[in-house]
């Protein structure tokens, strides 16, 4: 790893944080020797080919993770990737708790690194599930036979849209939560905005 392949917001990042900095360090060097381009995205460190998003290093309360993105798509010969839930389509993660367990598994991480790159070389896309196949809450099915124009504002917008609003007016496990998220987005939805818009 040479110091011109870093990203000066990396350093930053990699300065101010206070769990898993080591374990953040190795990772990014076992990335950078597969000659990604380091960039600063999603408030973490993030590592491209040719503009296009392949891993990602983040901390949690628990572990240190890289994602890959499209690790849906890459063979896990090693039985490591985690989906995180399984709403989670595309990205797979690998966790460490310790530095130790990165340099134990360096070559294996970067054998999934350069599967990853061929992966994303290939062209290749997770076929990710198609909002008709998401169910609709009875809460907001109710909404839509009291209120055509509501259900037609919710066809209108994108697909990607949808699927956001379906995961989450479907989480709640109790009837009356799902019932007020479905009438606190009611507006949104006839204004034709997004769940984080």
């Amino acid at each position: 790893m040479t110091d011109t392949n870093t990203n000066p917001k990396v350093d930053a990042y990699l300065s101010k944080i206070k769990t898993w900095k080591e374990e953040s360090k190795k990772l990014r060097q076992i990335i950078l020797d597969c000659e990604l381009t380091e960039d600063f995205k999603w408030m973490h460190p993030c590592y491209t080919l040719n503009g296009k998003n392949i891993v990602l290093i983040h901390g949690f309360k628990e572990y240190c993770a890289i994602l890959f993105m499209k690790g849906a798509l890459l063979k896990d010969t090693h039985g490591i990737l985690i989906q995180q839930t399984e709403n989670v389509q595309a990205g797979r993660q690998i966790r460490f708790t310790n530095v130790e367990q990165i340099i134990e598994q360096e070559d294996i991480l970067k054998a999934y690194i350069q599967e990853a790159i061929e992966v994303e070389q290939a062209g290749l896309e997770v076929e990710k599930k198609k909002t008709e196949e998401y169910t609709i809450p009875v809460e907001l099915q109710q909404q839509f036979d009291e209120n055509p124009a509501f259900q037609t504002a919710f066809e209108a917008l994108t697909p990607g849209r949808q699927r956001a609003y379906l995961h989450y007016f479907s989480q709640p496990k109790q009837s009356k939560t799902r019932v007020s998220r479905v009438e606190k987005y009611m507006q949104p939805i006839l204004d034709g905005k997004g769940l984080n818009d």
